[in-house]
């Protein structure tokens, strides 16, 4: 467990696999149980990681190629961990996060091309030893999690084009295939950290399924009896 009492789980995977709702439910049955709580996401998740983000998903450094955003992300991720992740730790609480390491191992090292060195050498310094408790890795064809995508950007434009995409969520689908490869084969390097969870189920199956990869890491604390997720 992470030092100071705290677990920390971090949750992976394509665009369109569905992370941001499995890590709102899981955090919502964690805090009916009982349990002290932090989501956060990256890039961002601190006031300076933030303002690193519309950067990186505006697509303003990516003409400036992988190695640049990844030093980005590099900054980006140790302001978040050591203001913000570390303390919640340190603190006793259970810190939920969308996208950690494992994210640019694949987005910059693995489909970037970016050099095994550069990637290893700038997250030693960026995580400064804090590695996750457990990885959710949700795993699904990428041309459904892109369907899903374009889907929910259609819908929040009214129908009447795909601008809410990011920058990644606008690659060709070939990058997208990659992308879903490098996570598969980081679960299969790392079997006790990392866990797929097949995320084109009903939400209410995957979130039970996460529920039960979760709940043995956690503090024995009195929780209702009642309790299910929903």
């Amino acid at each position: 467990m992470t030092t100071g009492g705290g677990v920390f789980v971090t949750f992976e995977g394509g665009e369109g696999v569905g992370k941001s709702t499995q890590i709102r439910r899981l955090a919502e049955t964690l805090t009916r149980r009982g349990h002290d709580v932090l989501v956060t996401r990256e890039p961002g998740g601190s006031p300076g990681a933030e303002a690193v983000r519309h950067v990186l998903l505006s697509g303003a450094a990516q003409a400036k190629g992988p190695r640049f955003e990844a030093i980005l992300f590099a900054a980006a991720r140790n302001d978040h961990v050591e203001e913000v992740i570390r303390p919640a730790l340190g603190a006793g609480r259970v810190v939920l996060c969308d996208r950690f390491m494992d994210s640019s191992r694949v987005y910059q090292g693995v489909v970037g091309g970016l050099d095994p060195e550069i990637v290893v050498a700038l997250e030693r310094i960026a995580i400064n030893g804090l590695k996750p408790d457990c990885t959710i890795i949700f795993d699904m064809p990428a041309e459904e999690g892109l369907e899903r995508v374009r889907a929910r950007a259609g819908a929040a434009a009214g129908g009447q084009g795909l601008d809410g995409l990011d920058r990644f969520e606008k690659d060709e689908i070939e990058l997208h295939r990659k992308r879903r490869d490098g996570f598969l084969d980081l679960a299969a390097e790392d079997p006790l950290r990392c866990h797929v969870v097949d995320a084109r189920p009903a939400a209410g199956a995957v979130a039970a399924v996460v529920l039960s990869i979760v709940q043995p890491l956690l503090p024995d604390i009195s929780c209702p009896t009642a309790d299910t997720v929903r």
